[in-house]
This record gives C-alpha cells, structure tokens and sequence, in this order.
C-alpha cells in the first residue's frame, strides 16, 4: 500500500494501533525499495528531516531519534557495573551502534542485523546515525540474530535489541523463547534490553512480553522515553537483570563518574535514567506482578 498520498506520509497500521495514524509533509521521496526482507522508504519531511520508513512503520527520524537511541543503549549500560562487551541485535540504521561505543567502559560492540540494505542506505542517506558504524569497538555481522546467538554463550555483559514492531517476523522478538537464548548469551549478571513498545496501545502486550522476560531474569522492569514520531509519541524498554539484586534506579554506574561533555548526549541524564522507571498508577497497578 502507497502510504504517500497529497504529499503526506501517514502511518497506518490497523493491526498494532487501529483507528489512528501518525502523518508528516513530504518534501521528496529520498530512496524507495523493496530488499529481500521488507520494503525500504528514506523520506525527507517538511518538520522532522529525513525519516526511515520500513514495511510503512517509522523507524526514525532525524529530528528526534536521539531520545530513542539515547535510551535504550544508556538505560542497561550505566546499570552495569562494567559493559565491557555488547551485543546490538537490530538497529541497522547506525544509531544505537553510535552510543554504545561512547560509553568508556565498552571496549567490544557486536551487531547482528538482518537486512544488509537498511545499513547501506542508512550509510549513505543517514550519516549522523550510520557513523556508529565507523567506530573501531564495533564489529557488524549481517545475519540472523538468533542463528547468531545459538552459536555465542556467555560472551556479552549487555544485549541490547533495537527491533520494530511486534508484526510479521519481528514477533518472535518478543517471545519468551527469544529471552531464553539471550539469557544463554549473556555472561553472570548481564542485563538485556528490548524495544517495548507503548502503553497507550497495548499494555496487555507488555506485560506478556515482561513475563516471558521473568521466566529467565530474576529482576524485570520497564522504561519509558519520549519520541514524537512514534505512535502516541511514546515508547517503553523491557529490561531484564540476570542479578537478583540488581538495581536500575540510582543506578551503579552513574553517569556522573564520566566526562559527560565527552559522551554528546542530547536526552539522557541521570535525573532522566531514574524517572523513565516511574510510571502512571494504572500501568504500575496492571504491571505489579511483573515488576521488581
């Protein structure tokens, strides 16, 4: 379906938000494809730059991606108490890559992403997100992320999965068994941290996706950030301890202990790490049995 029409883009998706959509003005179809994994569109836009669309989903944009990728990298990292190797499953356009290797204690960055496309273009048509890919701590395999796993246990400190959303191939990302082989892949105490979605659409969801985290993580929580241009303008993490007394608020590795002038951030700070854990009393109430 051409999701361009007038000159706007709309973002309709009956099955994970129905009855809404999200629009934004055009000013020209940057790159349109299909790869062999699902279709590719770069726009530019009047109001939120070049945006990368994929199977009609906005995945980023140049004018608010950092507090997505901001988060999900930083969120697990500073509760880590020393994340020195990293896994990223997803996340071809370059932007959770391009935080990671900012934190000074990773020293090794693994990337295991599916549709070699997504990193092509996104190098050519997105460089303020594809440069994580430059970075010498990085290291990117094109592949499948849980072929990939199977064949790496207790090698990474910190898994973070940059997926889109729960439709289609991406669902088993949110399965219980795909926490079960991240848990193999992780060293004593490493943490994960998976895109969540928001729960403004389906809370129910979440909180399917937090139990099958708790059935291998001792400590399971979720996050929440602010990103316009995703549905209701919000999106959550879960995030999974294999440490029983892990701690996610006031978090071990204090983002004061580091230069953070160095570290270029636009959205993250320690006052933002410790509030994308409060959430409102009816999630809270509806996740109670989940979250510790």
């Amino acid at each position: 379906m051409d999701t361009i029409s007038d000159g706007w883009f709309s973002e309709l998706q009956a099955e994970l938000w129905p009855g809404q959509a999200f629009s934004l003005k055009v000013k020209n179809v940057i790159h349109k494809e299909k790869s062999k994994f699902q279709d590719i569109q770069i726009i530019d836009t009047e109001t939120y730059g070049k945006c990368l669309i994929l199977d009609g989903i906005i995945q980023c944009t140049s004018r608010d991606e950092f507090s997505y990728q901001e988060m999900i990298s930083f969120l697990p990292l500073f509760c880590h108490p020393n994340p020195k190797k990293v896994l990223i499953v997803g996340g071809g356009d370059g932007g959770v890559a391009r935080e990671v290797v900012k934190h000074p204690l990773v020293e090794e960055v693994h990337q295991i992403e599916i549709d070699e496309r997504v990193v092509e273009l996104s190098k050519q048509h997105l460089p303020s997100m594809a440069c994580g890919f430059k970075s010498e701590k990085l290291k990117l395999t094109i592949g499948d992320g849980f072929e990939y796993m199977k064949n790496h246990k207790n090698e990474f400190d910190v898994i973070i999965t940059d997926s889109s959303d729960p439709i289609g191939p991406a669902v088993s990302l949110f399965n219980e068994s795909y926490y079960k082989l991240m848990k193999h892949a992780l060293k004593e105490d490493g943490i994960v941290c998976s895109q969540g979605g928001s729960f403004w659409l389906d809370l129910s969801y979440i909180k399917k996706t937090m139990l099958g985290c708790k059935e291998h993580f001792p400590k399971v929580t979720y996050a929440i950030t602010s990103v316009p241009s995703y549905p209701c303008g919000h999106i959550g993490f879960v995030i999974g301890s294999l440490n029983k007394n892990q701690k996610f608020v006031n978090s071990v590795n204090k983002i004061d202990n580091f230069d953070i002038e160095a570290l270029d951030l636009k959205y993250y700070t320690p006052e933002v790490h410790d509030a994308a854990f409060a959430l409102p009393r009816w999630v809270q109430q509806s996740l109670m049995s989940v979250l510790n």
